[in-house]
């Protein structure tokens, strides 16, 4: 079983657009756990109150900041994997299938990627870039579907938006450290270079897709170049640049990209 975590910080209309998405996605079995962190936007509360049953709504009774909640509800779901999952994303019909299978696939991967329009190294159809909100989200899934047996490529390091995590993993090396990257952005890196030092894997599922609003003002997988973030994780980890860059120079996926969008043209055909 997996659950699904979504942190929410006020952004009502991205939130519901999230939600809605995420309920017509997963089955009533799946356990979903949304986590208010202290919200102050008009409508947020109306809109989680009608949250589905069974879905469990928390909220913080003041703003906790994204790593501590992330991290209150990765212990809230103990005893199962975990999808964590940002409110600015539109998951997919068979994301959650997908991802799944790709953990099956290896027991020694640590944590899952899906494909999306904004997630870096894990954008389509631009790699590296931060692609335009998708038009037709469940088109492109489709085509990462059905345009090639899944590759399941082996990243440096998940992106935050929407990340698989393994409870294994999990209860090996922690959570995310609240305490060094307690205000956000390189907490992800951080917990996915810890699991590498523990003999773990990150992949890209190629055959999921997750819609992804998210900020371009941000440098790559999140982290603001010369800034504080990015010196509290090189700091721990001085590889982690040479192995993101070595990861961006290879390219493992560029065909497999091409592909996806030449089958995504083909669907959009008449």
């Amino acid at each position: 079983m997996t659950a699904v975590v979504v942190p929410v910080f006020n952004a009502l209309n991205e939130t519901r657009r999230c939600l809605e998405a995420l309920a017509d996605a997963v089955s009533a079995s799946t356990p979903v756990i949304v986590i208010d962190d202290g919200s102050t936007e008009a409508g947020i509360d109306a809109l989680l109150n009608g949250l589905p049953e069974p879905w469990i709504r928390v909220r913080n009774e003041r703003n906790l900041g994204f790593v501590a909640t992330a991290n209150f509800g990765l212990s809230l779901a103990s005893s199962e994997d975990v999808i964590l999952l940002n409110s600015d994303t539109q998951v997919t019909a068979g994301f959650l299938d997908a991802l799944e299978a790709c953990a099956a696939n290896d027991d020694g991967i640590a944590s899952i990627t899906p494909l999306s329009n904004n997630a870096e190294i894990a954008s389509i159809p631009d790699f590296c870039q931060p692609n335009p909100w998708p038009t037709q989200p469940e088109r492109w899934a489709r085509a990462c579907r059905e345009s090639g047996p899944a590759q399941y490529p082996e990243v440096p390091t998940a992106v935050g938006f929407c990340m698989y995590l393994r409870r294994r993993c999990l209860d090996q090396i922690g959570a995310f450290d609240e305490l060094v990257f307690g205000k956000g952005y390189g907490e992800e890196n951080d917990w996915c270079m810890r699991a590498i030092q523990a003999g773990w894997r990150h992949v890209i599922c190629d055959h999921a897709y997750v819609a992804h609003q998210g900020n371009a003002s941000f440098g790559p997988l999140g982290l603001a170049p010369g800034g504080e973030a990015m010196t509290r994780l090189l700091d721990r980890h001085p590889d982690y640049l040479d192995r993101v860059q070595s990861f961006i120079q290879s390219d493992p996926m560029s065909q497999r990209r091409e592909a996806i969008a030449k089958k995504y043209r083909t669907l959009a055909d008449p």
